[in-house]
């Protein structure tokens, strides 16, 4: 019998969604996100999906300046691999957006495989106009309903060849089936090289639904267009965050959890920590049979860089 892969527990820590007033857990500051990562990685999350933040305002950041007092402090203290997501903000260009990645070299970062209609406006009806901790949260929160997050062709050709001479390993993030072709059509022509690795990602308002059913879809439709030259993980948003990771680690795959994917640990209550969700994932997948990988088996299986040829 063919010897089952390991389970890769990737840890979103903070995202560019969820403002501090919807939870004293997610971390914004500094040490907040430094400390967070550190505790998932402990609790078993062998890859870290990193944004960042104001300091003061918890406002989402891509400005250099807000990722280099957090990220040294995550390698010094972990071998974790480190992904420095180029999704960053809604509304900046894709130059903008792959900047702390350019800088920085990390082993991994994201990729977003197609424009779409990303909201998240109904949050703001859970919360009166005096509930909001800063004020830049109300409108960012409402406003999100005229956001198209653009990823146009262009914009994926210029971040592979920008970022390219780095020999970063893309998580290729797909809200709907379309963006597997579109991936598909970028393979073909030489901007990503096998194997891929695939975030397939259900429940944000604009990409796919988070049912089960989408989620076989999504996989059968991988293994035809890729066949055995990708590996995949799941993002459940919100409510589905366990119930779709528990099924795809079933299926073969990896998970991610997070307080960018979401704030609960159950139904109706909020999360601690970022700890808190991943070892619960994890508590889950090996009660279920499987084993979670290190970050050095991680960085096998995805085939990563490594470690020492990160520039921070």
């Amino acid at each position: 019998m063919a010897k089952k892969q390991k389970t890769i527990i990737t840890c979103a820590v903070t995202g560019a969604i969820h403002t501090p007033t919807m939870s004293d857990a997610l971390p914004y500051t500094y040490d907040d996100i430094a400390q967070q990562a550190l505790e998932a990685a402990e609790a078993g999350a062998s890859i870290l999906h990193l944004h960042a933040r104001d300091n003061e305002t918890g406002a989402p950041s891509v400005a250099i300046d807000d990722f280099a007092p957090f990220l040294p402090r995550i390698k010094q203290a972990t071998d974790a691999v480190v992904n420095i997501s180029t999704g960053g903000s809604l509304t900046l260009s894709i130059q903008d957006r792959i900047n702390p990645a350019k800088t920085f070299s990390p082993e991994m970062c994201s990729m977003n495989m197609g424009s779409m209609n990303f909201s998240f406006h109904p949050l703001a009806g859970r919360y009166k106009d005096d509930d909001w901790k800063f004020d830049w949260e109300k409108d960012y929160v409402e406003n999100s309903d005229g956001n198209i997050f653009r990823n146009t062709f262009r914009d994926i050709k210029e971040a592979a060849e920008t970022l390219a001479p780095h020999d970063v390993k893309f998580e290729h993030e797909c809200y709907d089936v379309g963006h597997l072709y579109n991936l598909k059509f970028c393979m073909d022509i030489g901007l990503f090289k096998a194997p891929v690795f695939i975030q397939f990602i259900f429940g944000i308002l604009g990409g796919i639904g988070p049912e089960i059913d989408n989620l076989v879809f999504m996989k059968r439709t991988a293994d035809r267009l890729f066949g055995d030259d990708y590996r995949w993980s799941v993002l459940g948003a919100g409510g589905s965050q366990m119930t779709l990771g528990t099924t795809a680690s079933q299926m073969g795959g990896n998970v991610r959890v997070g307080l960018e994917d979401s704030l609960f640990i159950s139904r109706g209550k909020l999360a601690e920590s970022n700890a808190q969700q991943v070892a619960k994932i994890r508590r889950i997948v090996e009660d279920l049979g499987c084993e979670v990988a290190t970050p050095d088996e991680a960085r096998e299986i995805l085939d990563l860089k490594g470690g020492d040829r990160v520039a921070f």
